[in-house]
């Protein structure tokens, strides 16, 4: 079987590797959806961006793309924070699993990938948390570094 039928010549693989190299990052900067909540939940956010450690897990924060106060990033591969997310389906499964770190319970999902998606419970506004599959043999230490801010700027309670 011939994987290489068709030959790009000329113009197209020129057009072919600008596209590409346009595509690549030499900073290789996370990238993560930014949410968007109401007001209120939106105002505990930027709270919360604002007492965020310099660190987590022992690793610098480096924010993702693009910009906002609503995410945050640490190390590489990154810790990804996003506050302001919709309530995850899975919490309406009374076999889905919980943690509690530091007086801070979380929603614990593994995904296919290997890493972990951590989404916080009776807070008023829902913390997700992802730890990639390269940064998960640290367990839980990630959240127990966000923790003393999440108690600080997202109360207790169920969010809307």
């Amino acid at each position: 079987m011939n994987f290489y039928r068709h030959r790009l010549t000329g113009l197209p693989v020129l057009a072919l590797l600008i596209t590409l190299a346009g595509c690549s990052s030499a900073d290789d900067s996370a990238r993560a959806a930014v949410p968007s909540p109401g007001a209120t939940v939106t105002g505990l956010c930027q709270k919360l961006d604002k007492v965020l450690p310099a660190e987590v897990d022992g690793q610098d924060r480096r924010d993702p793309e693009p910009a906002s106060a609503l995410t945050a990033g640490w190390g590489n591969p990154a810790i990804i924070l996003r506050c302001g997310v919709v309530r995850p389906a899975k919490m309406s499964d009374p076999e889905a699993d919980g943690v509690e770190v530091n007086g801070v319970g979380w929603l614990l999902e593994k995904r296919g990938d290997g890493s972990f998606r951590f989404t916080t419970t009776l807070r008023r506004a829902y913390v997700e948390v992802t730890i990639p599959k390269g940064r998960t043999g640290d367990g839980m230490s990630p959240l127990v570094d966000l923790a003393p801010a999440i108690k600080k700027a997202i109360p207790e309670g169920i969010a809307d």
